[in-house]
């Protein structure tokens, strides 16, 4: 019985351990639309970093997107590509947030381009966030694929 208290004492200390040295999401965004652009920008960065880390804090639980060919994905499969995405770049713009309370959306477009330079593809895209513990989180979100010049 002994050695079983000390085993869920210690399972229970690394666990305690491994909880407070996790970095959490960040919290205490301002509620309007500079903060939606910064989120975009840093969900750029993160793919082009395959830093599916970051990504999991900017995306709710209940995340769906759908993608340029009409595939719907959950978060877990969202996470699941960026750690294996491919080497590019994604230049946005033509960034448009609206805000209206807990809610908010933005368009924009995103131009990817090859470690050469060359642009590969053109995105519009729309992200619906909602705003819950003081942080905004994407709960939806929608491609459309645009002829590449």
């Amino acid at each position: 019985m002994g050695c079983n208290v000390k085993k869920f004492l210690g399972l229970s200390l690394l666990i305690f351990c491994r909880l407070t040295w996790a970095a959490p999401c960040s919290a205490g965004q301002s509620k309007d639309g500079s903060a939606l652009v910064h989120i975009e920008q840093t969900w750029a960065s993160a793919l082009e970093k395959k830093d599916a880390t970051t990504l999991g804090c900017l995306l709710a639980e209940e995340f769906q997107d759908v993608d340029p060919q009409g595939n719907i994905s959950d978060r877990a499969t969202t996470l699941a590509k960026a750690a294996d995405h491919r080497p590019m770049h994604n230049e946005l713009s033509e960034l448009t947030p609206r805000v209206y309370g807990d809610f908010g959306y933005i368009r924009g477009l995103a131009t990817a381009t090859d470690t050469q330079g060359k642009i590969t593809a053109r995105v519009r895209f729309m992200d619906v966030y909602i705003y819950r513990d003081g942080r905004w989180q994407a709960v939806a979100g929608q491609e459309s694929m645009l002829p590449t010049p």
